[in-house]
């Protein structure tokens, strides 16, 4: 009965519905007030935050009915000794603690933005063709890892290296928590193998820079001069695999006052890309603002960061040994391969809940 005493106590205790609750009937108060509307982009803003916390409140309410109907089919059947039915219960709490262990992870996923798609640049480092190729690999790598959750993908940058991989690739990803998890991979990946471009098989070790930043829409506050941009239209250069066309038009915006260039370069209109560009462009303020607020707190702790990106967060080990081992949180597994093909959520998860223990 140990997994129906868990189910019981975690049910009722780990997550606090009171304020939830609260805030609910705040929001349904602000936009039950018609003055509210002559300002269309607070109203939804105000009205995706009401449809989420109702979401997330009837989850909890619908496991919380679903622990009590068990636990009164389980004192009947105590009662009445029925074997079978206890059985069937012992059945379904063990299915119950599965989606409690479940929702209680998604209390890691609890970022302003945690809910909404990603945008996803791998960067090349230094080692030339080799470093480009792993660069190509992790690509590869997050396409997979989207492709199994369901998510949708869309390549909005793609530059070949100059004789195999990439120099850069951008990856917008589409669904549900895609930013609150592929957070998690943002820093400097390591990769030590047997280098297939090298005449004699010597072992290289190369690395390639994972930026991540939520795909923010205009709805997100996040002001923009449009004085600080310098807008440039070209025509793509290169195929970018089967993902790009050649004859693609391409928009790079660069935003002055802080030095970032962002460019999308896909098959759609050059109005789509720029609005892609945006979105990316936003996304990277909004990470530089909260970075600064991160440090801020730091120094007020007294803790001391490192803010360069060669940090390595991952090694990826495929010569002399297997193992590929997340450095933050010591989570590892031997089997790189099925890493390599996109199972990534043992590493997202051990960071997440690092994140929240912390």
């Amino acid at each position: 009965m140990t997994g129906w005493a868990n189910a019981s106590r975690r049910s009722g205790g780990v997550f606090d519905l009171a304020p939830k609750l609260k805030r609910i009937q705040e929001l349904e108060e602000l936009i039950a007030d018609p003055g509210l509307w002559d300002d269309p982009q607070a109203a939804q803003q105000w009205m995706h935050e009401l449809s989420s916390l109702r979401e997330e409140v009837e989850t909890w309410t619908s496991l919380e009915r679903q622990v009590i109907e068990a636990s009164e089919l389980l004192e009947l059947a105590l009662a009445e000794g029925d074997s079978g039915i206890v059985a069937d219960i012992v059945a379904e709490v063990d299915e119950l603690e599965k989606t409690l262990t479940q929702h209680e992870f998604r209390l890691a996923l609890s970022g302003k933005h945690d809910r909404k798609d990603a945008i996803l640049t791998v960067h090349s480092g230094a080692g030339g063709i080799e470093a480009q190729d792993w660069a190509q690999m992790l690509v590869r790598m997050y396409l997979r890892w989207a492709e199994s959750r369901g998510y949708g993908t869309d390549v909005i940058d793609w530059v070949d290296g100059e004789e195999a991989g990439i120099k850069r690739g951008a990856v917008e990803v589409q669904g549900k928590w895609a930013y609150g998890y592929l957070k998690a991979e943002r820093g400097v990946h390591r990769l030590v193998r047997l280098s297939p471009f090298d005449g004699a098989h010597r072992r290289h070790t190369s690395f390639a820079l994972v930026e991540v930043v939520p795909a923010l829409d205009d709805d997100v506050e996040i002001v923009i001069n449009p004085d600080d941009l310098r807008v440039d239209v070209f025509r793509a250069g290169s195929a970018g695999g089967q993902h790009m066309q050649k004859n693609s038009t391409a928009v790079r915006i660069t935003h002055e006052p802080s030095g970032i260039v962002v460019q999308c370069q896909n098959e759609r209109s050059q109005l789509q890309n720029r609005q892609s560009a945006m979105k990316a462009l936003r996304g990277k303020l909004y990470e530089i603002e909260a970075k600064r607020q991160e440090e801020q707190m730091s120094e007020l702790r007294g803790e001391h960061q490192d803010a360069g990106w060669g940090n390595q967060i991952r090694s990826y080990v495929l010569h002399p040994y297997q193992m590929v081992k997340d450095l933050r949180t010591g989570h590892e597994t031997g089997r790189t391969q099925a890493v390599l093909d996109g199972d990534l959520d043992g590493f997202m998860e051990a960071w997440l809940n690092s994140q929240r223990v912390e």
